[in-house]
């Protein structure tokens, strides 16, 4: 049955997730709790008490203690922690089962139309011969690269993961035993770690959903892809790539070092190897009949050793495993009328896709930290005759004359330090990574903070110093540009790389595609979220322009975190209104914290997203329209915007108070002392604590804490105002109407709006440190509200979203205990405290971090 209409969906979800959530609440109370019972007995009281205590605006600790003194009888400061403690336990699972339930009605609740427009794009090019040609070389150029990223906003470890999978499944049937079963597993299993994990643990916790979910779900969209490519005589072509972080990702992380590349990479190999080995049991399973026992019994132990293994050679035998699948499938066709073939191609679509290595790994590094690499080899014999001793302070274009692109070998003499070692290790192990596992493996090296192309073309020496040679230099070198200043020159850069004698030849030899990174995180800490969407968005027609001009063809990479502050929101909106004047023929970008669980959690979900974005970047190309941002009327008035609201959030972090107000009022400094990261929470260690030093992960996790989600949101409706006071209204409106891009920023900025409550801190506008600050964060976000519902026509926030819009209602609901807690206990942290009572509080307020990041599902 379709869901068109929003009541339709309005209707399920009523029914099928708030109804069952009630129903399976109640089960809560028998959870293997200390005092469970006095806890879901208080629970509710204590949630009417927060929200009347909001209602008449009172300090989260006045509303905890009144609390306490009308309903609990022990009210010592030990009792207090200990019951407030529990409701967190509670709160926690609770969440874990509304999760569970959304997306045991995942199916249900997300049949479209833009699920089925890939193969109604087919039905048109039945009688449309030019059409039918487009749609061909689309498919041929076109990819997905979905990179899994281990940024510190995943908070479910792994065996909860398991349990939420099943917990799933059994919802799905409604299996009240096992559901009963299960919530109580989830009552005694911990829901974080007790020391923070290594690189290595958090790349195993990510590839959980490598070996659960994207290996089937990838797999499946392939093959439905392949049928319908067959079905219109286009030859089947792999669509589908998948990255990965963890391990490979040094920028920042001094806990990555070059044996922990090695050691994912092998991992990465073993699981995927455990995962054929599973299907192949199966095949072994049904076929029993003569013919094809020499091709199984050769893949019965070439996928056994390497599964289980852990001293077998390591070699990329991807084409030899293809071939005897090939074998097989010939032989059942020819002697057993196909029987069972289906299920050996099943397993040869898989080998296909993720031949040996799974998932790539890609390398990461600050441009700072190469430069640093560079100057010590340029210090040892024999490049120390190549350069001169100024080098450092020649001028870009004298440095990229100087640049010689000899292949040497460095002759070491002296003890390096760690950073340095680390990258003349990793450039050493990728060519021993692609030895083992294939090229696919790892051939990406992307250069955080690039700002010149010096910092391209000196870390192709790098490689050229230390084993690789120019003709077989099989990596792909890609500048990742994220401040809205390295935006503004992005196009600049690329212009001298693709002009450059030597990258032009080696680009070349990669088949002539450049990948580029764009930072969503950064830019918008840096510029506020209109801003940093616009600054990306002309970066991205800039240098799309340039590389048409050298017949480059561009793949763009969106380091896209969770919240629509880093990028999130609706992504495939994004992809689908790019225009002709934007390369969208490779989308590829991060998912990484909730969004992989909340958008890629399961099969259903992750082949739905999975399927989302490639309809996207197919029927945009088709289409091939003009973006009508690019109309000066459209652009100046974004650019103008985009101006207005990057000065009003400027003037806003330049307020003294700024980083003061989150630090006090936010866990912004307890985040550091949450177990579930190997990655500091800002670039440079020291006590004092600067905003460009914080990664955008840790300040828009902060905000969002707050319930105030400041870089999605300011600044918009001061730029708005503007307009509206420029007698440019009507423009705006038209702008919006016209523009699928502008419309997507607009929506996932009311998302994030609709994740905040200010009522929960209106406590402050009488505070005498923040009270003038807090209103100014106010009256943005009440001026936003108001200009976006004009411009929208909407009475409320994401009224056109309703069931999106009741999912956020309820979460925040059964958060909301938490959220003042953690008020509660910062509060209390700003006193004198003992040692005990100091670590008491600040584990409250950190455990509370988990459950509201985890139900806001893209906060973080």
């Amino acid at each position: 049955m379709q869901l068109n209409q929003p009541s339709q969906r309005e209707y399920y979800f009523n029914n099928e997730v708030i109804s069952r959530f009630e129903l399976y609440n109640s089960l809560f109370l028998t959870l293997p709790f200390y005092k469970i019972k006095d806890t879901g007995t208080l629970l509710p009281l204590f949630f009417k008490s927060c929200e009347e205590g909001i209602k008449n605006h009172e300090m989260p600790s006045e509303l905890i203690e009144k609390f306490f003194e009308k309903y609990v009888h022990d009210k010592d400061e030990n009792s207090v922690v200990d019951l407030l403690f529990r409701f967190i336990q509670y709160i926690e699972r609770q969440v874990v089962l509304f999760d569970a339930v959304e997306d045991a009605s995942f199916t249900k609740l997300n049949i479209s139309d833009e699920q089925s427009s890939l193969r109604a794009l087919f039905l048109k090019a039945n009688d449309d011969a030019n059409l039918h040609e487009k749609i061909d070389k689309l498919v041929e150029e076109f990819s997905l690269r979905l990179v899994l990223t281990a940024h510190p906003t995943q908070f479910y470890p792994g065996p909860v993961l398991g349990i939420i999978n099943d917990l799933t499944a059994a919802i799905k049937t409604n299996d009240f035993t096992t559901i009963n079963q299960l919530l109580q597993q989830l009552g005694k299993t911990p829901f974080f770690n007790k020391k923070s994990p290594t690189p290595v643990d958090e790349a195993l916790s990510l590839a959980w959903y490598l070996e659960n979910v994207f290996y089937f779900a990838a797999a499946n969209i392939q093959t439905g892809l392949n049928q319908l490519l067959s079905e219109y005589h286009i030859d089947p072509k792999k669509v589908i790539e998948l990255g990965f972080w963890p391990g490979g990702d040094r920028d920042g992380n001094p806990n990555v070092k070059a044996q922990t590349t090695l050691e994912v990479s092998k991992m990465l190999r073993q699981i995927l190897f455990r995962c054929y080995y599973r299907d192949f049991r199966n095949i072994k399973r049904r076929i029993t009949f003569r013919g094809v026992e020499d091709s199984l019994n050769l893949l019965q132990e070439v996928f056994y050793e390497n599964a289980f293994n852990n001293a077998v050679e390591e070699k990329d035998i991807s084409d030899y495993i293809i071939k005897n699948l090939n074998d097989i499938i010939d032989t059942l066709n020819k002697d057993h009328d196909g029987l069972f073939a289906n299920v050996v191609q099943d397993l040869l679509r898989k080998v296909e896709l993720y031949r040996c290595h799974f998932a790539s790994l890609d390398i990461r590094q600050d441009s700072r930290v190469l430069r640093s690499v560079h100057q010590y080899c340029r210090s040892q014999k024999p490049i120390n005759s190549l350069y001169s001793e100024n080098y450092d302070e020649l001028s870009e274009e004298e440095k990229l004359k100087a640049i010689s692109f000899r292949t040497a070998k460095i002759i070491y003499t002296d003890e390096q330090d760690n950073l340095i070692k680390d990258a003349l290790q990793t450039i050493s192990e990728i060519k021993d990574i692609q030895q083992k596992n294939g090229e696919e493996a790892c051939h990406r090296f992307i250069i955080s903070n690039c700002q010149q192309a010096s910092d391209i073309l000196q870390l192709m020496e790098l490689f050229l110093w230390n084993g690789w040679e120019a003709e077989d230099l099989t990596i792909d070198f890609v500048p990742l540009f994220e401040t809205v200043n390295d935006l503004t020159g992005a196009g600049e850069i690329m212009e001298k790389l693709y002009t450059h004698p030597f990258y032009k030849k080696h680009l070349a030899l990669r088949g002539g595609k450049q990948h580029i990174m764009l930072g969503f995180s950064d830019s918008t800490k840096d510029g506020g979220y209109l801003m940093a969407n616009w600054s990306i968005f002309t970066a991205k027609v800039a240098l799309t322009k340039v590389a048409e001009e050298h017949n480059v063809q561009l793949a763009f990479f969106d380091g896209r975190g969770g919240p629509p502050a880093r990028g999130g929101g609706k992504t495939h909106r994004f992809y689908a209104s790019m225009g002709k004047e934007i390369a969208n023929k490779n989308i590829q970008l991060t998912v990484q914290g909730q969004t992989i669980s909340s958008q890629y959690g399961s099969v259903d979900s992750a082949a739905f997203n999975i399927e989302q974005l490639i309809n996207a970047g197919i029927s945009s190309g088709v289409k091939g329209k003009h973006n009508v941002l690019l109309d000066k009327e459209n652009f100046d008035i974004l650019d103008k915007m985009a101006k207005d609201s990057y000065n009003a959030y400027i003037d806003l972090r330049n307020d003294p108070l700024f980083l003061e107000y989150l630090e006090k009022l936010s866990p912004l400094s307890l985040l550091s002392k949450i177990t579930i990261s190997s990655r500091p929470v800002k670039r440079n260690s020291g006590d004092k604590l600067k905003l460009d030093d914080l990664r955008a992960i840790g300040f828009v996790t902060s905000w969002s804490q707050l319930k105030q989600n400041v870089p999605g949101f300011y600044g918009v409706g001061t730029a708005l105002k503007a307009q509206e006071d420029l007698g440019n209204w009507e423009q705006v409106q038209k702008t919006y109407h016209q523009s699928g891009y502008f419309k997507t920023i607009v929506d996932n900025c009311i998302m994030s709006m609709s994740k905040s409550d200010f009522e929960i801190t209106a406590y402050l506008a009488n505070n005498k440190e923040f009270g003038a600050f807090w209103k100014q964060l106010h009256a943005e976000f009440e001026l936003s509200k108001k200009m976006l519902l004009k411009l929208t026509g909407h009475e409320t926030l994401m009224e056109n979203y309703p069931v999106e819009k009741k999912s956020i209602a309820v979460r925040e609901k059964i958060i909301l205990p938490l959220v003042l807690i953690q008020h509660f206990a910062l509060d209390k942290l700003q006193g004198d405290l003992s040692e005990e009572k100091q670590q008491a509080y600040e584990k409250l307020a950190i455990r509370t971090v988990y459950g509201i990041v985890n139900a806001g599902r893209n906060l973080a």
